[in-house]
């Protein structure tokens, strides 16, 4: 465990990194190499000290996972189902009443990322925040009470796999963060990382 900022309750964090990587040529996208780490150090050294509570939820290479110290856990639901599976898998394990996710492919992500989110759940009330820059909404960077485990569960089990589908049948609060737009870019191909890595 870590302190997380005194300021929030208790959170779980989870860093999504379960995919195939089809775009970066079927390739573990978390372990792929960011100016000399791999991407998902990135991430976690971002969005730990954000949370009391970190999971990585990776289908691939969990020793490799694991060695960052941080629990892993898997789909429950198999096919590599996306990121949908991945925060369903993290609200079953989660010890803390609210889950915040973030993938493993956006190294530069908010440092006040969840504090944000979570100002924006409780003034609305709703049940899901999620980040949006200009009109571009970001469901896979978001925070939502684990009390939706059973509604997620069901919403999967009926076939349907996309995050947006799922958090419109929800109440949620979009959170703009416009001034910080480049720190949601995700490193999706090859290209993708040669230009950030030029860039560092």
């Amino acid at each position: 465990m870590h302190q997380q900022p005194s300021a929030l309750p208790p959170i779980t964090g989870v860093i999504l990194a379960g995919g195939l990587g089809r775009r970066m040529g079927g390739v573990d996208k978390g372990m792929q190499r960011l100016d000399g780490r791999p991407m998902v150090a990135w991430v976690i050294e971002r969005l730990a000290p954000q949370v009391g509570e970190l999971l990585i939820n990776a289908n691939q290479n969990p020793e490799s996972y694991a060695s960052f110290g941080h629990r892993v856990v898997a789909d429950r639901i198999s096919g590599f189902a996306g990121p949908l599976a991945g925060l369903h898998a993290a609200l079953s394990a989660a010890s803390h009443p609210l889950v915040a996710t973030a993938p493993c492919d956006s190294p530069f992500l908010p440092n006040d990322l969840v504090a944000q989110l979570h100002a924006a759940l409780l003034a609305s009330n709703a049940e899901l925040a999620m980040a949006r820059t200009g009109d571009q909404v970001h469901p896979v960077f978001c925070l939502c009470q684990r009390a939706l485990l059973p509604h997620l569960s069901n919403f999967l089990e009926s076939g349907e796999r996309k995050f947006l589908l799922w958090c419109s049948t929800l109440k949620t609060v979009e959170v703009a963060f416009d001034d910080v737009a480049e720190a949601f870019e995700n490193i999706n191909t090859p290209a993708d990382l040669a230009r950030h890595e030029a860039r560092l």
